[in-house]
């Protein structure tokens, strides 16, 4: 298991995520919780796809985006985008971005 991979499922063990309001309205066209996405990434055997925003509103250009297709504890399958971010000396979360039922 990658290093990112553990540092993101260590960051929701700890409850450490947070939704943008996109994911927040994913998860409710798609009737999910929060939990079915937590669910789902502690469940993840690798992270899909690593790509770099190319949104013109994000903080920094460029900032590693990691997505996540894994399924929740009954079995839904689940598409997560997130960033890990650092705040307060050394505190990470993992901020989802999107997050909707696989197809």
């Amino acid at each position: 298991m990658s290093p990112i991979l553990l540092r993101i499922k260590r960051a929701v063990l700890a409850g450490h995520y947070a939704f943008s309001e996109k994911a927040r309205l994913e998860m409710e066209s798609d009737r999910l919780t929060e939990l079915d996405v937590a669910e789902s990434i502690l469940n993840a055997e690798a992270i899909t796809k690593t790509i770099r925003s190319t949104s013109p509103f994000r903080r920094r250009t460029g900032e590693r985006l990691y997505i996540i297709h894994s399924a929740n504890l009954t079995g839904l399958p689940i598409y997560s985008k997130g960033k890990l971010v650092s705040e307060a000396d050394t505190e990470v979360y993992y901020f989802l971005v999107s997050a909707k039922r696989l197809l």
